[in-house]
């Protein structure tokens, strides 16, 4: 797994059970709250600021995603997208890029397409039977309590892109 890992230039993850616990909180008003962990956000705008592409697909809808994930510098979101394997061609199409060189973490039933097409598939501690089975890397890590987190620092580790010249306290999010 540690050669597949010095491979690695795109992460493509999944919300749902995987950025976040996977429970939606409703609001009187019906807008759904989700929520996400700050180490998790860390990792992911260091990724991004180190040079990763990371992208997002989800069959969520809620502008609170896209708010969270754009705060953190990612700009390649997909929402609302119930078969993923279609969006992913289509991305690694548009940038040239080679299963070898992605890592896919999923939960679900909808994440096993993409997840059979990459160099290493992930998935939460909590991740579904399916999506174990399937998976090259289990985190020890529940959804939305560090998956994410792990799987970059070990990439960036791994590549020697982890430690920072002068760390920021902020995960970029935006008040």
């Amino acid at each position: 797994m540690l050669d597949k890992l010095k491979q690695i230039t795109t992460f493509i993850f999944d919300v749902d059970g995987v950025l976040t616990d996977g429970n939606i909180l409703l609001t009187e008003t019906g807008e759904q709250l989700r929520n996400f962990n700050t180490k998790d956000g860390y990792a992911l705008q260091l990724a991004v600021k180190k040079g990763y592409k990371v992208c997002v697909i989800s069959g969520g809808t809620s502008q609170g995603i896209l708010k969270r994930l754009n705060g953190l510098g990612i700009t390649d979101v997909f929402l609302g997208i119930h078969h993923k394997l279609e969006v992913f061609d289509t991305y690694l199409k548009n940038n040239n890029l080679q299963p070898k060189e992605i890592i896919y973490v999923g939960d679900d039933m909808p994440d096993i397409p993409p997840m059979q097409h990459v160099a290493l598939a992930v998935c939460p501690a909590d991740g579904v039977y399916e999506v174990k089975s399937i998976s090259h890397y289990i985190s020890p890590y529940k959804g939305g309590a560090g998956v994410a987190r792990d799987i970059i620092e070990k990439v960036l580790k791994i590549q020697g892109k982890w430690l920072v010249d002068s760390p920021d306290a902020s995960d970029g999010g935006k008040f």
